[in-house]
C-alpha cells in the first residue's frame, strides 16, 4: 500500500477529518491533502513523527507499506 493510501486509511479508520489530523499533527490541512494525494511532495521526518503521534502509533507503523 502506498503511503498516500495508508495515511488516508489510517485517518478514516480513526474517524478523523483532514482538518483534525492537521491540528493534531501541527501541520496545515493543505499539507495533509497533498500527502494523501498521489502528487509527490517532500515530507520532513518531524512531520511524519507528528502524524504518527496524532494516530497514537509508532513511526515504523505509520511507514509500514
Amino acid at each position: 500500500m502506498r503511503f498516500a493510501h495508508r495515511l488516508k486509511h489510517l485517518r478514516k479508520r480513526s474517524k478523523m477529518t483532514q482538518e483534525r489530523l492537521a491540528e493534531l499533527a501541527d501541520i496545515s490541512e493543505k499539507h495533509v491533502q497533498r500527502l494523501e494525494s498521489h502528487r509527490p511532495c517532500g515530507v520532513r521526518l518531524i512531520t511524519l513523527e507528528r502524524i504518527a503521534k496524532a494516530f497514537g502509533i509508532s513511526l515504523s507503523e505509520l511507514l509500514k507499506l
